[in-house]
């Protein structure tokens, strides 16, 4: 067994255990992130410091000093996430040269974990996108299909951790940017609840809706990161106060007796049929788990997308005001379209968003009140072609690809509520298919509980990606 075939938990426990050293671990993903270059998952590779921390931390252990839970286990972080010292350059050509002076809190605690930072990924530019088609680092493919894109706008986090360059890696996620590479790649993705986790140090895209989270192969993993990141920080003043818990131990109750909430006809408008077919096959399993699934209702989601974009255009428009007029040119085309199309909207049209995300937080929290999670797909389609704007759908139904990525993902992120994807099968194509598992605020443990007996029966999370020739591919 390789290596690279480890989950997280089971690496990070070998290298306690001093069966494997730090360095051999670090040496073999830095060799797969090389192997994987063509699909341009990196903006930065930081190979020769991680061999040197991997040294270091292998003389820790054999003073039998541990510096964390993540002792030695190599991870990525998307590239708006400051790294003191290192190149951030939010995936864009304005901040190409921007070395930041400290570490986002999220960065600096999964450092004092002892976690190894490999890299920072490629990503779509300043997070304002779904695909991590980006102009000025390069296109980011999906190693289940080379001529498909990853996601966005974590896609190069989503692509690396899928094609095992690193154990697990950090994204951010406005209007899905987490959960989307977790669902087209086979991985498990957590959107926290909003002030879960710290901001600070994280270049911004929508103030209100912005969260950070792991991606991970496993469910386990993404309870063992989040332990490490999750908690209150002075420095963001969004940041909550709600103590933090063990992600991990109720990892193990199982779902009977649970309460299942399936939103009524929402889930089967527009869906690829294959992924119609994962997802019913999801809520009969949860059946057979001896969970409860009870319809229930949401009102006025014909709206959500409205809402969504007005506010994932304002919050964006505000932060890039200055070099919006200052130095357009130096966006990629899409960004700077939607950045001028982000302007135009009035200060009324964002007030009635607020108003209607309001109106949709208290009607989710009447529904938690009789369910304990809401399960959807995360997305109405697999990993679509590199290139392709708009996104087929059954009944001769084409839909923008932003507007069709936002069906599902946008529920969460307008509420501020947790939501889980997690792998749930494969299309005809062999192209992964998740299902998203949202709880009310701060019930990540449950998200985790549900989703770890829904892995644990089904094991799609087992299956890899087979990394192609790119000589085959041109």
């Amino acid at each position: 067994m390789s290596i690279r075939e480890y989950t997280l938990s089971e690496i990070a426990e070998k290298i306690r255990n001093k069966e494997i050293s730090c360095e051999t671990v670090v040496k073999e993903c830095l060799e797969q992130c090389k192997q994987f270059a063509d699909y341009n998952a990196f903006i930065t590779l930081f190979e020769e410091q991680s061999i040197a921390v991997a040294k270091a931390y292998d003389e820790m252990l054999d003073a039998d000093y541990v510096v964390g839970p993540l002792h030695g286990v190599p991870i990525v972080l998307k590239d708006n996430i400051y790294l003191k010292g290192s190149r951030t350059t939010g995936g864009s050509k304005i901040l190409g040269d921007f070395i930041p002076g400290y570490d986002a809190t999220v960065a600096a605690r999964l450092k004092s974990a002892g976690a190894i930072i490999l890299g920072k990924t490629n990503m779509h530019e300043f997070a304002y996108g779904g695909t991590t088609e980006n102009i000025h680092y390069g296109i980011a493919h999906n190693p289940w299909d080379f001529k498909r894109n990853p996601a966005g706008s974590s896609g190069g986090t989503g692509a690396s951790v899928a094609a095992r360059c690193a154990f697990g890696g950090l994204g951010t996620d406005t209007g899905g940017s987490i959960r989307l590479p977790a669902s087209v790649n086979n991985l498990v993705g957590l959107r926290p609840t909003i002030g879960r986790v710290s901001n600070y140090g994280i270049i911004p895209l929508a103030y209100s809706e912005d969260t950070c989270g792991p991606i991970t192969r496993t469910v386990e993993d993404c309870a063992l990161m989040l332990n490490v990141m999750a908690g209150h920080d002075y420095h963001d003043k969004n940041s909550s106060k709600v103590e933090t818990e063990d992600y991990t131990k109720d990892l193990n109750r199982g779902i009977f007796g649970l309460r299942i909430g399936i939103i009524k006809d929402y889930c089967t408008q527009h869906n690829q049929p294959d992924v119609e077919v994962r997802y019913d096959e999801a809520i009969q399993k949860f059946k057979e788990m001896g969970a409860v699934v009870r319809e229930v209702e949401l009102p006025d989601l014909d709206l959500l997308i409205s809402a969504q974009t007005v506010v994932d255009a304002v919050e964006p428009a505000a932060y890039h005001l200055d070099w919006m007029r200052n130095q357009p040119e130096d966006y990629g085309e899409d960004v700077r379209l939607e950045l001028e199309m982000s302007m135009m909207f009035g200060g009324t049209q964002y007030v009635q968003s607020l108003a209607y995300r309001s109106l949709l937080k208290s009607a989710i929290e009447d529904v938690f009140k009789d369910v304990d999670v809401i399960v959807t797909p995360t997305l109405p389609y697999t990993a679509p072609e590199i290139g392709k704007p708009v996104i087929d759908l059954p009944g001769g139904f084409s839909q923008d690809a932003l507007a069709a990525i936002w069906h599902y993902t946008a529920i969460a992120s307008i509420t501020g509520k947790p939501a889980l994807s997690v792998p749930a099968g494969f299309d005809s194509a062999g192209l992964p298919v998740g299902i998203t598992i949202m709880g009310d605020s701060f019930a990540e443990s449950l998200l985790f509980r549900v989703g770890y007996a829904y892995q644990n029966e089904t094991e799609f999370f087992k299956k890899a990606p087979k990394i192609a020739n790119i000589d085959n591919l041109m």
